[in-house]
């Protein structure tokens, strides 16, 4: 059974929807963190409904933060749990995109996924394993998870933007070409990528105009 994720909303400015931007957030933030993005990149995407909704978990000792899934070395969780927590993320965020899609009547390829740190890796993992392309992939300061299963499970290749800090002290800078081999070894034709000069483990001004300037490309806009 899916869970129901909370998202918060930033209505189009032309106040017609004719592409989504869905943010997924990183371990122990949550949806606000990433949708006040969508003040700078709104005047540049008038007709796009930004959407972040919560991940499904709370992380412990952070009332306000959530996971889309355990981490072990972060929460001494074990590896088990940290399984069944992503297989279940996996499902709730697929239950998610498609009620988005009916609800807002727009097709796949008209929504790009915008992930950082951990909702990185639930994009990653999540959009080539469904059954429509989007129309793209925005992937800060993450990794992907199970490279070696990416061949033998894509099932939908579309363009992606990777973006790291060179100076990221959480998840390891290595994790960007690691990432863009295993998507070419699996088929995907548009992979791009951004390093972050002298950023941590967060989303620069270069990183993002970079990512703009991506989601309008893909978009049609």
């Amino acid at each position: 059974m899916t869970r129901v994720l909370n998202a918060g909303r930033r209505e189009p400015q032309s106040g017609e929807v004719r592409s989504i931007v869905v943010f997924l957030h990183g371990y122990g933030a949550n949806g606000a963190d990433l949708l006040g993005i969508a003040d700078v990149l709104a005047e540049h995407l008038p007709d796009t409904l930004f959407i972040a909704p919560d991940a499904p978990e709370t992380v412990p000792g952070a009332p306000f933060g959530f996971q889309w899934f355990p981490i072990p070395w972060l929460d001494g969780s074990s590896e088990e749990e940290a399984e069944r927590g992503m297989t279940q993320a996996v499902e709730d965020v697929n239950a998610f995109l498609d009620a988005l899609m009916v609800d807002e009547d727009v097709l796949p390829e008209q929504v790009v996924l915008f992930g950082f740190s951990q909702g990185t890796m639930m994009s990653l993992h999540v959009a080539p394993r469904r059954e429509d392309p989007v129309a793209g992939i925005v992937a800060f300061s993450g990794r992907l998870l199970r490279p070696e299963t990416l061949e033998d499970e894509v099932v939908s290749r579309m363009p992606v933007l990777l973006v790291h800090g060179d100076a990221d002290e959480v998840v390891p800078p290595q994790s960007l070409p690691a990432a863009a081999e295993a998507l070419q070894g699996a088929g995907f034709k548009e992979v791009f990528a951004h390093v972050m000069k002298g950023t941590g483990h967060g989303i620069a001004p270069d990183g993002l105009s970079v990512a703009l300037a991506f989601m309008r490309d893909k978009l049609g806009l």
